[in-house]
This record gives structure tokens, sequence and C-alpha cells, in this order.
């Protein structure tokens, strides 16, 4: 699964906008719990578990997400300086996204390097596809099923999105089309999401990741691109939340009332919700847009990246044969991923992204580096 970053500075293209990123760190702990509610069958009642069951869909969120803040801070600017203008967005982009996901890569190479010295079973870490996940390449296709860091097939998907996004920003003149037109292209984009599932017999969003997480990825991502020119529309007309809010409500009565798969409904639901969060200024807005979720909005990418692997060994050390978690053992793994997210974003994951973007290479639209003396 993913949790796409915001890109840095976002908060300062988009000010008003400061719920985006708390959304997108309450978005990043349902993850986290997705992976943790098998062990936590002792602590949660039947209905709560259910609950975690479905935190994959968070990660159809941040797509819809993520195509909405990258039309928000790079469409127009895209849009003024045409091809030219890719290489250094694809620059910033990898900069952003590649250093945290090697790093995590790495220590896993390094784990599965003491199970082969210990004459224990690596199943799961195939070392022939290492180089797919070392590029992001790894869920574009090439595989049957997740490996190593699950999560980031997600990263490795949104890469994706990240190479077409500046041929989808020249395509047409998007920002011309009325609400109307508008809201019928994400229509149509909600609905050819649903026929990809559907033409391969499935019904939730988290089936055949590794099959049909790519136009999972590309479907949302252009639908945050879509959301965002709607937003845009809107918001110069002085429209409030209310219709799309109302949206959401009535997408998901229909959905669960009327036994609907996940594929047809959960998506416009989301859309709704994030295009209702955008163009709200009342209590939602505040908070979400306070300083603490705000920051675990600014560490979710770290949250996202390095929570699956932090279980992997947290289990071996503090779990026993059971695979169930104590409450004291549950308490101890949270705050050790938000310790490890906040040092991971503010020890690591900036430092490289200024370090990447300071030696952008000429291929890219940079001047390489001087080495020093």
């Amino acid at each position: 699964m993913i949790a796409p970053p915001l890109p840095q500075g976002g908060r300062t293209a988009i000010p008003q906008l400061h719920q985006l990123t708390g959304l997108r760190g309450i978005a990043a702990w349902f993850v986290v719990f997705y992976h943790i509610r098998l062990a936590s069958l002792d602590l949660f009642p039947g209905d709560v578990i259910a609950v975690f069951a479905r935190g994959y869909l968070a990660v159809d969120l941040f797509f819809m997400l993520s195509g909405f803040v990258m039309w928000l801070n790079y469409g127009a600017r895209l849009r003024s300086e045409g091809w030219g203008g890719a290489p250094a967005f694809w620059w910033k982009r990898i900069a952003r996204i590649w250093p945290l996901h090697m790093a995590v890569l790495a220590g896993m190479i390094a784990f599965v390097a003491v199970l082969v010295a210990t004459g224990r079973p690596t199943e799961g870490y195939p070392i022939a596809e290492l180089p797919l996940h070392i590029l992001l390449l790894q869920n574009w296709g090439f595989t049957h099923e997740l490996s190593w860091n699950h999560p980031a097939w997600s990263i490795s998907t949104e890469l994706a999105a990240y190479i077409v996004f500046p041929a989808l920003v020249l395509a047409a003149r998007w920002e011309r089309l009325r609400p109307g037109a508008l809201s019928a292209l994400l229509a149509l984009l909600l609905a050819a999401l649903w026929a990809v599932f559907a033409a391969n017999g499935h019904d939730r969003l988290g089936q055949d990741i590794a099959g049909l997480g790519l136009w999972r990825c590309l479907l949302g991502f252009a639908a945050g691109m879509v959301l965002a020119l709607v937003w845009q529309a809107l918001s110069a007309r002085g429209s409030g939340p209310l219709i799309p809010a109302l949206a959401a409500i009535a997408a998901l009565a229909a959905g669960f009332g009327l036994g609907l798969p996940e594929t047809a409904f959960a998506p416009a639901a989301f859309a709704c919700v994030l295009l209702a969060l955008a163009m709200d200024r009342g209590t939602a807005s505040r908070l979400l847009g306070s300083a603490p979720l705000r920051w675990l909005g600014d560490v979710s990418y770290a949250t996202y990246l390095t929570h699956f692997f932090l279980f992997i060994l947290f289990k071996i050390a503090f779990v026993d044969d059971g695979g169930q978690l104590t409450a004291s053992a549950l308490a101890l793994f949270l705050v050790l991923v938000l310790a490890v997210s906040a040092a991971a974003f503010h020890l690591f994951e900036k430092p490289a992204q200024r370090w990447m973007n300071a030696r952008r290479p000429r291929l890219f639209g940079g001047t390489p580096a001087r080495l020093p003396n």
C-alpha cells in the first residue's frame, strides 16, 4: 500500500488546505492498524477488527490526495514550462520517495542476510526481484504477489503516476472545462476503476494488488487531479462543502444499502469526502489542520514505509508463539512507530531529499554538483 507524500512546500503553495496534511496522517495510521489487526484479535471487538480490515482503502484516498495536490502544486508550472519542466519534476519526486524506500529496503536486505546465515526460511524475500524493488518497478505487472516491504507497492505505482503526470497536464486545457464537464470526467474515471476490477472478477479494491494495483493508482491519481480542478472551479464561485458531503453520505448509503461492490461506491465516496474537506472552513478543517495532526501528516510517509518492517522485528522480539499482542506490547509498538517515524523524517528523509535536489543531474534539468577538492 501506499502513502504518497505531499510535495515539499505544499502547505506554502496551498496554505488554506492544512486539513489535507492531517487527513494524510490519519490515513497512514489506518494502514498501520490494517497490518497489525490479526495480532490484535484479543484486544479489540470484532466490529473494530472489521474496520481495521478495510484499512487498505486508505491507500485509495492517498492516490486521490496525491493527484489533487500534484495538480495544485505543479499543474500550472508544468503548463507554463511544457515538457522542458518535466525532468526537474521527475527528479524532485524521485528525491522525495526513493531515499527512504531504499533505506528501509537496505534494512530488510540485512535482515534477510541474518536469516540466511542462521538457516531460517526466507520466503517472501525473493532475491531475484530485488532489482525491481530498487528501481521501484515491483508493482508494474512484473510479479504475481507482494514481497519484501509490502507497503512499497504503492510507492512503485505512484512513481508511474509521476511519470505520466506531465503528459496528463499537457494533454488538454483542463481548467477550461466547466464543473459539470469535470464531474462527468470524474465519474468516467471512477467507472473505469470499477470496470477494471469487475473485468478481472474482483469487487474489492484490495484484491490482486500485484495485478491491478497499477491501474488502481493511475485512475485514482487522475481522479484526484480532476477533483482539484473541481475544487478550483467551485471555490471561485464561493461554494461550500455541503453538497459534496451529502453526496458522500448518499454514495455510502447506496453502496451499503444496495449491497454494491466496494469498487462501485467507495472511490466515489472518497472523492466526495476529499472535496468536502478541501472546501470546508469549519470545525473539521480546524481539527484536521491542528498542529498534532499536521505533524502526523508530515511524518506519515515515514510511518507508512517503516511500520511493516518494524512489526516483523517487533513480533520476533516481543510477541509469543500465540501471535497476539498484549495491551502493553501494542502501546510499545505504537510508540516505537511514532519515534521511528519522527527520526526517519527529520534525520534521513528530509536531509536525503535536500541532498538529492542539490545534486540534480543535467539529464533532469540540473547542473552537476562540483566535486569537492
